[in-house]
């Protein structure tokens, strides 16, 4: 056996995304301990940025050390007990599994449920919230991965408060690449990745809890089910004056990457970021209209980082993907779920959306399609 060395790809899937080289830079610098003071200080600046990247002054607004996946769990765990009842809407391959995660925690799920081509329905979700004015909460997914939908956080968040329920949002594929305003929407508890628009390595959850949530969590009845995700602890790793209670051994190197990830996100700036996103969406659009390939998403609800768009007539799925990949050293996804076969996942985020990148995404696919 030897040392693992990868080849050089471009990664235009669903993520992880492209990461610059001054991120793998930040990610080789020499470890220190993670209760060592300068690194609490780096810990203080990260907490700055992400605040910043979410658009919220939470005093709670940190980075799980586990994958998003595990910033989605931790929402559920902390804020949801057994016996309540959660509104669930479910577009996509995400929203199932937050449904999943409420069974898991003994309470009930009200599903709102919408086409895998759309995005969560707003008029759906006012009706659910008018027959169960007992839920605690209501939980969507911001942009689904599974689709390339983008759905209207803002209005679905502002129904939930006239009826005082938590907001729970998945907004894994949305931070840095798409509009998010935290605060201003009123969103209570939202998860995200580091590996999406954020361009950092995999394996980071960037995570907000809004006053209400942290009310909530120290409110509980029951304890956490999860000793790991149990917020309640973490509260005294991520803050105090100087010292931090240990809790667990932070991913130093990782928290590195994405305090380097964040830097180049706020030195850009967000809305920058946005925009950018959208243009390289336009000029995907234009090249791939030229070759006949159509969009999953309407244009009005399309996510510009993540085009999700049906596979040819006639065209091998797996074939195609595989001949980008050992001709281009090019990824792109497949489709999940209900569009698994039928649909392929091209990313465009972060560092990744880039013209060069589209540009050869564009070249690579007409080549292969001949």
């Amino acid at each position: 056996m030897q040392s693992f060395n990868p080849p050089r790809r471009t990664l235009l899937g669903p993520g992880p995304s492209d990461i610059s080289p001054q991120v793998l830079q930040a990610l080789a610098r020499p470890t220190i301990g993670h209760l060592d003071p300068l690194f609490i200080n780096m810990m203080d600046e990260l907490k700055t940025l992400l605040k910043y990247a979410f658009q919220t002054e939470n005093e709670f607004t940190i980075a799980i050390s586990a994958p998003g996946s595990a910033g989605m769990e931790a929402c559920f765990v902390n804020l949801i007990e057994p016996g309540e009842k959660v509104i669930v809407c479910r577009n996509g391959v995400f929203g199932e599994r937050m449904r999943e995660n409420v069974a898991r925690c003994g309470a009930e799920a009200v599903l709102v449920d919408d086409e895998w081509s759309s995005a969560v329905s707003v008029d759906k979700v006012a009706q659910a919230i008018e027959e169960n004015p007992d839920a605690v909460a209501v939980a969507f997914v911001h942009a689904e991965t599974s689709t390339g939908a983008v759905s209207d956080a803002e209005a679905i968040a502002k129904l939930a408060k006239q009826k005082d329920m938590l907001v729970i949002v998945d907004a894994v594929t949305s931070l840095g690449g798409v509009p998010l305003y935290v605060d201003n929407w009123g969103l209570d508890a939202v998860y995200s990745g580091s590996q999406k628009c954020l361009s950092c390595v995999p394996g980071l959850s960037p995570l907000t809890f809004s006053q209400q949530a942290i009310d909530k969590i120290q409110a509980r009845k029951n304890p956490v089910q999860s000793w790991f995700l149990d917020q309640s602890l973490v509260l005294g790793y991520w803050s105090g004056e100087g010292k931090r209670s240990y809790h667990h051994t932070a991913p130093v190197n990782s928290l590195y990457a994405l305090h380097e990830a964040l830097l180049i996100l706020k030195n850009e700036g967000l809305e920058n970021a946005w925009q950018r996103h959208q243009q390289m969406h336009q000029l995907l659009k234009q090249g791939l209209s030229k070759l006949g390939i159509e969009f999953v998403v309407e244009e009005e609800q399309r996510l510009p980082q993540l085009n999700a768009v049906y596979i040819p007539q006639g065209v091998d799925d797996a074939e195609v993907r595989q001949r980008l990949l050992n001709d281009y050293n090019l990824e792109i996804g497949a489709g999940l779920g209900a569009l698994a076969g039928k649909a392929w996942r091209i990313g465009l985020m972060g560092y990744g959306a880039r013209r060069e990148n589209v540009a050869l995404c564009l070249r690579a696919l007409e080549e292969v399609l001949k």
